[in-house]
This record gives C-alpha cells, sequence and structure tokens, in this order.
C-alpha cells in the first residue's frame, strides 16, 4: 500500500463521516483490512461534531485548533504495520482490532492533521454550488475541483446560464 494512499482513504473517511454520508465500499474495506467494527450511531454521534470541525479547518487550511482538539481527544499510536505479511510495511495511527469511534478519530485525526500541514497529495474543499456546503477531497489532477458532485455542478452551470439569459432579457 502506498502511504500517500492510507493517508488519503483516511482522509475520505473523514469526510465521508463529516458529511454523514452513508458508509461507503472505502470504509467497508478499510474497516475489514484493519479488523475494525462498525461503530455504534450513539457514540459515533459523540465523534462527529470535533471531527466535522477537524475536516473544515483542513479544508481552509487551518485554523489548527480543532485538529488538535481532535488529536489531542484521540492522541495517534503510530506503528508499523504491514497487514498480515499481506503488503509493504506502513504506517498506522491506531492499532488493528480497536473501538471503531477511537480507530476514526485517532486514523482521521493524523491524516487530518497532514492535510493542514501542507501533504500535497490530499486537498479537501467544500462546495461551491447554492445550498450545498458539503465537503470533498480534491483528487483532480490539477486540484482545481469546486464542486462535490457533477449533480452540484450542473445545477450551478444552469442557474448561471439562467440568470445570464435572464439579464439579457431573453426568456429561458
Amino acid at each position: 500500500m502506498n502511504y500517500g494512499d492510507y493517508i488519503g482513504n483516511l482522509v475520505k473517511l473523514a469526510v465521508e463521516s463529516a458529511n454523514g454520508d452513508e458508509p461507503s465500499e472505502l470504509r467497508r474495506e478499510m474497516f475489514r483490512q484493519h479488523r475494525i467494527a462498525e461503530p455504534d450511531a450513539e457514540r459515533l454521534a459523540t465523534l462527529l461534531p470535533g471531527l466535522r470541525d477537524a475536516v473544515q479547518a483542513a479544508a481552509q487550511g487551518g485554523p489548527i485548533d480543532p485538529i488538535n482538539a481532535l488529536l489531542e481527544q484521540h492522541p495517534p499510536l503510530i506503528r508499523v504495520d504491514d497487514h498480515d505479511g499481506e503488503g509493504t510495511p506502513h504506517l498506522h495511527f491506531a492499532p488493528n482490532g480497536e473501538d471503531a469511534v477511537t480507530w476514526l478519530g485517532r486514523s482521521c485525526g493524523a491524516a487530518l492533521a497532514h492535510v493542514v500541514c501542507g501533504d500535497p497529495a490530499v486537498t479537501i474543499g467544500r462546495c461551491h454550488a447554492a445550498a450545498c456546503g458539503r465537503f470533498y477531497v480534491d483528487d483532480s489532477r490539477n486540484r482545481t475541483r469546486r464542486f462535490c458532485s457533477n449533480t452540484c455542478a450542473s445545477r450551478t452551470t444552469v442557474a448561471a446560464y439562467r440568470s445570464r439569459r435572464k439579464a439579457a432579457g431573453e426568456s429561458a
């Protein structure tokens, strides 16, 4: 496993959780690989406000306080792992088999710290569509993505087109 992919996948988990998305295939696979059971919804709810604040801070390039708060609540336990001999050794921020909420807090907090410190491989953005505000991981080639989905991009483009036509006195 490429270490940059590991951090990127953890950042995607953080963004997915902060957005309140349903568990993705990535999350299921990361939990399976690290022997993590799905978190209890009540316990997960205690992590989410701090995680959302940390994701927002990483998307803005700071402030660092929300990320430090997440790291203080869930300090990483750095270790080297090779997934039982299945891959190349790489750093983990939490032990395999740990409680899901603790594992998410440790792992996502450490990955978000990499982002806010300028890890060039991972960029978090916030959707520019009106009334959306969801976070996304920008994995576009030149890191110029502006929307969380094609739906938001299309809706914004159509609204701008209609606005220009109306301003020009044309009927939409």
